[in-house]
């Protein structure tokens, strides 16, 4: 189907996806959208920027009633993030809808706000499985009006250990729900769990495979002991404004953050066992370009919503070739030409020649000799990111950080950069040349009239 209006959809849907810029289905959307409607269950491979949250969100919107104040859907996110994204999307598809109530219930924040609104009601949730669990536990959210469920990144949930959460979750809604997985990856733990949870479910498929022809890949060969200086000569070379650099463990993660700090680079480790307020502060210093290279797992760098990433390393092979296809597919986005490298120790060899036959074509290898012998040059990020002690709870936005800073501290409006708010804090990024300037003044100035604490993130 090539238009949204071959759907059957309301003309106040129609509108909306207009206005929201959704010219055409994307292949996601145009096999997922007609079986979703129908209340069928389905089960959908497609990987992250591929439109799947208008694939189950519009039919959600659709079929639901406003009129009916209990929970109607729920969707289950691996992470926080994702779920904040998933919940931004679904509201603006739900403005085609009087009255649409969403609420996110993920961990990492206080649950008594989040009982507070459950006891007001709403229609859709979206949330993490273990903050889902408590508030079924204490009997704070009902799911006995549940029309449909969604499994959003159901391979990475599996992969973080939720398979019990998501479980214990499904047994506790109506028989007859729809159920909709979404996976970027398909190995035999999916599959099993459709089979237990999902009733002739519609398969669909859109993630083409061969590879993306916007991407430049390349992989180089090394030894164990050249793998660091290996990457150092690689971001030395190519300079790119964001990097990330895949590891297989955590702990991985820490040493090679700390390894490129040291020899100058601005990098920042992202895995499961930061506390929430640190990875906010990581992917706000990624995403605003104060912090040019993301260290992270498989794991951690899932539903992470970058618009524009140039430039993935594997610092080693990925575990399997679906998995390797998601990694490099962060790149190349919107049309943009993205770069790709991967480095293998000899040992690692037959994982390359995995990925070879699910291509159908050769691996390209580089020169590693010639890439070790290129000088150390650190990549240096554009901005520095201040971080305020006031947020949305305080009464503060995005304007009052900006009128501060182009007013009473005097910085040229176009030196400052994204501005990040979160409930007690907020993140500003100015360009370096005026970041000490900007501290200082901000420090013995005011924000919306008010004295507040102010230090580099």
């Amino acid at each position: 189907m090539s238009s949204f209006n071959d759907f059957g959809l309301s003309s106040a849907m129609r509108a909306n996806l207009e206005q929201l810029g959704f010219a055409k289905p994307t292949e996601i959307q145009a096999k997922a959208l007609a079986p979703g409607l129908a209340g069928k269950d389905v089960i959908a491979m497609a990987k992250t920027g591929s439109g799947k949250t208008a694939a189950f969100g519009v039919s959600l919107i659709e079929r639901l009633n406003p009129r009916l104040f209990a929970v109607q859907s729920l969707i289950l996110c691996p992470t926080r993030e994702l779920a904040d994204q998933v919940a931004k999307a679904l509201r603006e598809l739900a403005r085609a809808r009087e009255n649409v109530k969403i609420l996110t219930l993920c961990g990492g924040v206080s649950i008594g706000p989040q009982i507070g609104s459950l006891s007001h009601g709403a229609h859709i949730v979206v949330g993490t499985p273990g903050r889902v669990q408590d508030h079924l536990r204490k009997g704070t959210l009902s799911l006995a009006r549940l029309k449909t469920v969604v499994l959003d990144e159901a391979d990475r949930m599996l992969d973080m250990g939720f398979q019990d959460a998501m479980e214990d979750i499904l047994s506790q809604t109506p028989g007859s729900r729809q159920t909709m997985m979404f996976s970027a990856t398909w190995p035999a733990s999916i599959r099993e769990l459709s089979k237990q949870y999902q009733k002739d479910p519609v398969d669909v498929r859109a993630e083409t495979a061969g590879g993306n022809p916007d991407i430049e890949e390349l992989f180089y060969e090394v030894s164990p002991r050249q793998k660091a200086d290996a990457i150092v000569a690689l971001l030395s070379e190519r300079q790119p404004g964001s990097c990330i650099v895949f590891c297989a463990t955590k702990q991985q993660c820490d040493e090679m953050a700390e390894d490129l700090v040291n020899r100058g680079f601005s990098a920042l480790a992202l895995h499961g066992d930061l506390e929430q307020r640190d990875r906010d502060s990581v992917l706000v210093r990624f995403g605003n370009q104060s912090c040019s290279i993301l260290v992270a797992t498989d794991v951690a760098a899932r539903g992470l919503d970058i618009k524009s990433l140039p430039f993935v390393i594997n610092a080693e092979p990925a575990r399997d070739p679906e998995v390797h296809t998601h990694r490099i597919g962060r790149t190349g986005r919107a049309g943009e030409q993205g770069h790709a490298v991967t480095f293998c120790v000899p040992s690692q060899g037959h994982k390359i020649s995995r990925i070879e036959s699910e291509r159908g074509r050769s691996a390209v290898w580089g020169d590693t000799e010639l890439l070790l012998a290129v000088p150390v040059k650190p990549v240096v990020p554009a901005m520095r990111t201040l971080c305020i002690a006031g947020g949305r709870k305080d009464k503060i936005r995005p304007g009052d950080v900006l009128g501060a800073l182009t007013g009473e501290a005097g910085i040229p409006g176009k030196a400052v950069g994204k501005i990040d708010l979160f409930d007690h804090q907020c993140f500003v990024a100015v360009e370096k040349s005026q970041a000490d300037t900007a501290l200082s003044r901000l420090e013995s100035g005011k924000v919306k009239g008010r004295k507040i604490r102010v230090r580099y993130a």
